[in-house]
């Protein structure tokens, strides 16, 4: 591993990083990195001086990750994660920023608990955030008028959690009154109850996917992006899943109207082989489905069909886990393996570290119109992680930074890792260690009357 000359000292006003590979999705330069109260002052050479050093030469500069989609349960399910567990998880991971999700206790649906999610926030947060407000039936006024947020949640299917609207004039209505953008857990609640009753009684978990059907989810996503054409209104359909809605979205998506996500667990696990291996740990909504859909989730996201990666962080304790299936809590947490795992898919040939850029860093933010981050360049936030791609490590339970401090890619040996993370100019970890004497900030986007805007 390279030598690196790092502060001892984190919160600085300047710094440099020499001999850095900076990466951005069309190119890959040597360069050093001038950074000055927080920002990215000049990339190239002979940048000048600064208070501060890192030598990177052998490292990869990647503008840190935004994972726009975690559940970090707090306030309210403490004992699963909270705002700083689940901060350290990303920073340790690469990611500078995260959008959470609303389906807390209480639910983020008012103005009032967002600005309370966001004062715990400024004070227990590593890198940066963003709140995502959830709807409900009756709370119009609330989801126009909230300030700052990346978008409106809607959760068309139960998941953790009591924010469900499976009336499709609810939704309609929500896309009918307004203009920021929605961000919709796509999923049908009427097919599943249906499939619900073929299957009650089940203990095989294999089962979870066929009660959340693949037919479940495109029937949901139809009608989203009909509601989209209908009201020209901005559409995130999170955490796809199938092969089918692939297909679709090739042939109805529309550009800078309708976008859409992959997790890695999506493509990367699979039925029947990690049910059997992981049980109920394998469970999560929408499901882990067969092969075939994890490779029309790699093509559509290789050729754009899918726009951007995130994790549906979403962890739940080992004893939640335990439980058998009918009773065990669905989801997986995911947010500190999401840019080694993507980093390793470069190693192996299958995509560019410019394509897990993209799809990490700059396209999220692109989406949700974040102010300054997703590329190295001047003017940006200095949002910096440090990549060996040579380093080789092997994900283990018990020594991951989740409180709930499991994987379902335990034993797997994974190729390129961060080692340096900057949030805002400070480095906040390095090495296994952490500093967090300077918090993250609150992510700005770009149209504040709108959320992200697309």
């Amino acid at each position: 591993m390279p030598v690196v000359k790092c502060p001892q000292q984190m919160k600085t006003s300047s710094m440099v990083i020499r001999n850095a590979l900076v990466v951005s999705s069309s190119d890959t330069q040597s360069a050093d990195i001038l950074i000055r109260n927080g920002r990215i002052e000049a990339v190239g050479s002979a940048v000048g001086s600064a208070d501060e050093e890192i030598d990177a030469r052998g490292l990869h500069a990647l503008p840190g990750a935004l994972d726009p989609q975690v559940h970090f349960r707090d306030p309210g399910m403490q004992w699963k994660e909270d705002l700083e567990s689940g901060s350290r998880a990303a920073a340790a991971g690469g990611v500078t920023a995260f959008f959470d999700m609303p389906n807390t206790v209480p639910n983020t649906t008012t103005r009032e608990l967002m600005a309370e999610k966001k004062q715990i926030a400024s004070r227990k947060c590593l890198v940066n955030y963003g709140f995502f407000i959830g709807a409900t039936s009756d709370n119009l006024t609330e989801l126009n008028a909230v300030e700052n947020v990346p978008g409106i949640k809607i959760f068309m299917a139960a998941s953790t959690g009591s924010l469900l609207i499976s009336d499709r004039r609810d939704v309609e209505h929500i896309f009918a009154n307004g203009k920021r953008l929605i961000a919709v857990h796509s999923e049908d609640q009427a097919i599943i109850e249906a499939n619900k009753a073929q299957y009650a009684g089940s203990t095989n978990v294999e089962d979870h996917m066929r009660i959340r059907s693949a037919d479940a989810a495109l029937a949901s996503t139809r009608f989203l992006v009909e509601m989209a054409r209908k009201y020209e209104r901005r559409l995130h359909i999170l955490h796809l899943t199938t092969r089918d809605e692939v297909e679709y979205l090739r042939a109805e998506k529309i550009a800078g109207l309708i976008s859409t996500e992959l997790c890695p667990q999506h493509f990367l696990l699979k039925a029947p082989d990690d049910y059997e291996r992981l049980g109920t740990y394998a469970q999560m909504n929408p499901p882990i489905r067969t092969a075939e859909h994890g490779a029309a989730l790699w093509q559509g996201l290789k050729d754009g069909v899918i726009d951007c990666m995130a994790t549906d962080h979403a962890p739940h304790s080992r004893e939640e886990k335990d439980k058998p299936f009918g009773e065990a809590p669905a989801g997986m947490p995911g947010v500190e393996t999401l840019m080694p795992l993507m980093l390793h898919q470069a190693n192996q040939g299958r995509c560019r570290v410019n394509d897990v850029v993209k799809w990490l860093c700059e396209k999220p933010v692109q989406l949700y119109g974040v102010q300054a981050k997703g590329r190295i360049a001047p003017g940006f936030d200095a949002d910096i992680v440090l990549v060996d791609l040579k380093q080789t490590k092997t994900i283990r339970d018990g020594q991951l930074h989740s409180k709930c401090n499991w994987s379902p890619y335990n034993g797997w040996e994974i190729q390129g890792w961060p080692v340096i993370t900057l949030v805002n100019g400070n480095v906040v970890f390095r090495d296994g260690e952490f500093f967090d004497e300077v918090k993250g900030r609150e992510v700005v986007f770009r149209n504040q009357s709108e959320g992200g805007s697309g």
